[in-house]
């Protein structure tokens, strides 16, 4: 079953060095979806260590449960971000939610 299209909450504003959460969520789709997170259209790599574009990112990104936890924010950090729920059956995605720092 293609999953629907996830409920994503990304926080509005959040101050710098502080931690923010980001949730996405489906549960129609079968098997279970994975989840993947976008900032500004770009994919964040699910271990931001290895990703180049977020060197001076620190965040955990849980591709079973969507949760994408920043441990501390900075100006960089600032986008519009958006999350795709994915299995064997397709894929949907939320609307881009703009999150500043």
């Amino acid at each position: 079953v293609k999953p629907m299209t996830p409920r994503c909450s990304v926080p509005k504003a959040v101050p710098v060095g502080k931690s923010a959460s980001l949730h996405c969520h489906e549960n129609e789709g079968f098997p279970k979806s994975t989840y993947s997170w976008y900032r500004n259209s770009e994919p964040l790599s699910p271990d931001s260590k290895s990703s180049s574009k977020s060197h001076n990112s620190s965040y955990t990104l849980n591709p079973a449960t969507g949760t994408l936890v920043f441990h501390a924010v900075h100006k960089g950090d600032t986008g519009r971000y958006s999350c795709i729920a994915t299995n064997d059956a397709g894929f949907a995605k939320c609307e881009e939610q703009e999150m500043e720092v």
